[in-house]
């Protein structure tokens, strides 16, 4: 795309290249308004993407909930993006890249931020799209991911609130090395938290990067919000997941744990005996 064309302005991809890969950074957008991304578009992909691909449940939840006490909203998916503006409902569609036309979009967003990533982390891979159809009031609790990513305000409006990556009060070590081993992205939340973090909102234009495993929350508006988000996965958040498994073996074995740099990627030796443990295991 030509710089008038992109979707990220030039001054988002400067305020970009500045955060990647460590910080959390508000960015602008000009997805607003997308034919993909409208709610009649949203409809008609929810009922031909695969069943297993969505999960919907009540938005109106606290901050810190285990996965087993999130409540189902008793509807369907189609009556959940029907009846959107009552239901005070959460969906999210993922991998919305299985349709060709989501996987061109997800293409033409992440080409504009390549070379930056590719110098700093590696090529892209796993690239993967998300839609989040929220009601007035939702909420998504405190929890972390394991991608790079870039949540998009397309309508509506919320404040995504961000804490540091990497800080042991927030997220413990074991925790780490049990979500890395398939443990449940929701987090413990604690008030005293909410000192570290930082509450950005998001209208329409708006976007903000992620970094790899920062812990936060979502606060949805009075208005039903749509909001696309596209992730990736890089050598160092491969390598950082590859540590906290080994660290996992190696505690079970009341063995030294490794300790996990900024750059885990370069930490070879360390790699390499997670696959060795990791085979013999």
């Amino acid at each position: 795309m030509t710089a008038t064309t992109a979707t990220f302005p030039a001054e988002a991809i400067a305020a970009f290249s500045a955060a990647y890969p460590d910080r959390h950074q508000r960015l602008t957008h000009r997805l607003t308004g997308h034919p993909l991304l409208t709610r009649e578009a949203i409809a008609a992909l929810a009922e031909r993407h695969p069943q297993e691909r969505m999960e919907f449940n009540l938005g109106t939840l606290p901050l810190g909930i285990r996965p087993e006490d999130t409540p189902a909203n008793g509807l369907s998916v189609a009556e959940t993006i029907r009846t959107i503006d009552d239901n005070k409902s959460w969906i999210v569609i993922k991998n919305v890249e299985r349709d060709p036309a989501y996987a061109a979009l997800l293409d033409e967003l992440l080409g504009e931020l390549e070379p930056i990533v590719k110098g700093r982390t590696g090529p892209m891979e796993h690239r993967e799209a998300f839609i989040f159809f929220t009601s007035p009031g939702s909420v998504t609790p405190f929890h972390m991911d394991p991608e790079h990513n870039i949540l998009m305000q397309i309508e509506g409006e919320k404040i995504m609130t961000v804490f540091p990556a990497a800080d042991a009060a927030l997220v413990p070590p074991e925790q780490s090395e049990a979500f890395h081993a398939g443990a449940h992205r929701n987090l413990q939340w604690e008030e005293d938290f909410l000192a570290k973090g930082d509450a950005v909102h998001l209208t329409p234009g708006d976007a903000i990067l992620v970094p790899v495993k920062a812990p936060h929350f979502v606060q949805n508006g009075d208005a039903v919000s749509i909001s696309l988000s596209i992730t990736w996965r890089s050598e160092r958040s491969v390598a950082e997941g590859e540590l906290h498994s080994f660290n996992r073996l190696l505690r079970a074995r009341g063995l030294p744990l490794v300790s996990i740099g900024a750059k885990p990627e370069a930490q070879k030796i360390a790699r390499i005996g997670y696959r060795v443990m990791r085979k013999l295991s």
